[in-house]
């Protein structure tokens, strides 16, 4: 699944954004995905937004376990029964109700893939670069608190010489190649550490320094994350569109 925030699609033409594909725009437009839509609005879009996108609760398309759902096997118990721990009720629909919810929200997934994919990456410089060099440099080194993680004569040199434009620009708020460190720590005390393979609500997969992958429930064990990249997924909360614009401009001017 991919994730496209408002802020990146701002970045984006409207026009190329209002070419939604035929097959997408017929299944939003179906019965079964307009009821869910409307369900979901009612029952769930207080916490988790109209769109599915998040407010005070998390953002479902990026949900991993809305990711690997299969006609509600996985979202169904999750409605009925809640989350008490994380705060969420459960909700007694009828099946029905849970199954046009899980249309929905798989059709809003495929439509975020769909615009993701369609993004053209050969933007020329001169349409994108549209921001201030100098307070990009301002916000890098100030409000942003860039430089408290990254070094202009170190991991950021030459960066702009390492990336298309776009793809440059795409960096700011999605950056990649850096993967959570996962600490589990069993009923009897012992630690396992590596990096993630995978996490849900449910379970935790790692990696460890021999290579070996490990699986545990995660109502069994203690888990502790590290995401090197949690800044920049907390930046996205705050960034503005100007923000990204200047702070592109500024990282064009690192050669």
């Amino acid at each position: 699944m991919f994730f496209i925030s408002g802020i990146l699609l701002s970045l984006i033409p409207a026009a190329l954004l209002a070419q939604e594909p035929d097959d997408i725009q017929q299944g939003q437009g179906s019965a079964t995905v307009t009821a869910g839509k409307a369900q979901f609005q009612q029952t769930c879009g207080f916490c988790h937004g109209p769109d599915a996108r998040g407010a005070s609760g998390p953002d479902l398309l990026r949900s991993p376990l809305v990711n690997r759902d299969v006609n509600g096997n996985l979202i169904g118990p999750v409605i009925r029964n809640g989350r008490p721990e994380k705060g969420m009720p459960a909700f007694q629909l009828p099946d029905a109700d849970i199954s046009n919810i899980v249309q929905f929200l798989h059709a809003e997934a495929k439509t975020a893939a769909s615009v993701a994919q369609r993004i053209p990456r050969e933007y020329p410089l001169e349409k994108l670069l549209v921001g201030n060099a100098e307070q990009g440099k301002t916000y890098f080194y100030g409000a942003g608190k860039c430089s408290s993680c990254h070094s202009v004569t170190g991991d950021l040199a030459h960066i702009a010489s390492k990336y298309k434009p776009f793809d440059l620009q795409t960096r700011i708020a999605f950056p990649s190649g850096a993967k959570p460190v996962v600490t589990v720590e069993d009923s009897s005390g012992k630690r396992i550490e590596g990096e993630q393979v995978y996490a849900d609500e449910f379970t935790v997969t790692l990696r460890d320094k021999n290579r070996w992958t490990h699986t545990w429930k995660r109502n069994s064990v203690q888990v502790k994350i590290r995401d090197p990249l949690a800044e920049h997924e907390s930046l996205l909360h705050t960034y503005t569109d100007q923000n990204i614009h200047d702070l592109f401009a500024y990282l064009e001017t690192l050669k």
